[in-house]
């Protein structure tokens, strides 16, 4: 576990928490049988943005599904219980704080080098369902960043998802890459490239896997300055190991050989596991969102 400097100051403004809101179950329909079942794993995919306009609950799932919300607030407030980066070495939602504190200090950081502007993005932590500027998102859609009110939602239970239903090891820097990745998403919105991709569409080179690749890349590159944000002080080799296994669970090969039995290059939205192992891998090296171009040429 990447250890974290704890005198180092969370800022919870950045992170807002809905965690037990609501009390009703979200009914999501669609496709049935395995194609339904083969859309929902897909939805789960780390990195779900859906166009402008659209609605990540109205994905198509297996059959029908009902989402229950937790029965119970969250409790203290995340202000109150996560102040300091020892905070975030003893409670998950401490963590994520960490997290985003640190990719967004990174990423203001490096806009501010280049001479370009970096607006910070909040993320939501939620249980089973929560309204967004892209339509009411339920958490099987799991983890996803929203162009439209440039927020990144996330239910923390897609962590044990992470493990249980994709074969991850899990870990806390898995966490950080999974959070990174989302705000791959963010950084490709205020530099145009989600306007100019326009809508997803499927297939091993298509727009929607290359945009995948690069949040992945961009992960890369946050990681490799991790340390320098001042709220994590060291990464192992086991930390990095840790988020690029979370990447290669991910796969679109990986998960389709898991539940369908058969590789369908055609309709990847993410990419295979070695294409996401290797720009991870591509952005952690160098360090440089310029390495991380997977718009050009063969990805």
């Amino acid at each position: 576990m990447p250890r974290f400097n704890r005198r180092a100051r969370l800022d919870t403004s950045q992170v807002e928490d809905r965690r037990g809101v609501g009390g009703r179950g979200v009914v999501i329909g669609g496709a049935g049988g395995a194609a339904g079942l083969i859309i929902l794993i897909i939805a789960v995919l780390l990195g779900v943005n859906p166009p402008p306009g659209s609605s990540p609950g109205q994905m198509p799932t297996a059959n029908v599904a009902v989402v229950t919300p937790g029965e119970t607030p969250s409790g203290q407030s995340l202000a109150q219980e996560c102040r300091t980066g020892a905070d975030a070495s003893r409670r998950e939602d401490c963590r994520i704080v960490a997290y985003v504190n640190s990719i967004q200090r990174y990423w203001s950081r490096e806009f501010r080098r280049r001479g370009w502007r970096y607006t910070p993005a909040e993320t939501v932590l939620f249980t089973g369902y929560t309204d967004t500027g892209c339509g009411e998102a339920s958490s099987e859609v799991g983890p996803f960043y929203c162009p439209e009110d440039k927020v990144v939602y996330i239910d923390l239970g897609f962590f044990n998802e992470l493990r249980t239903k994709f074969g991850a090891r899990g870990g806390s820097f898995a966490q950080g890459y999974v959070l990174a990745h989302e705000y791959g998403h963010h950084v490709q919105d205020l530099r145009g490239i989600l306007r100019r991709i326009g809508n997803s569409r499927q297939g091993p080179e298509s727009a929607s896997v290359r945009s995948e690749l690069q949040a992945d890349c961009y992960a890369g590159v946050w990681a490799k300055h991790a340390t320098r944000t001042g709220f994590i002080v060291s990464l192992t080799r086991s930390d990095i190991a840790d988020a690029l296994n979370a990447a290669a669970a991910v796969g679109d090969d990986r998960i389709q050989r898991e539940f369908q039995g058969r590789v369908t290059p055609e309709t990847w939205t993410h990419g295979s596991s070695a294409q996401r192992d290797h720009w991870f891998t591509t952005g952690y090296r160098s360090g440089n969102m310029n390495s991380c171009n997977t718009f050009s040429g063969h990805i």
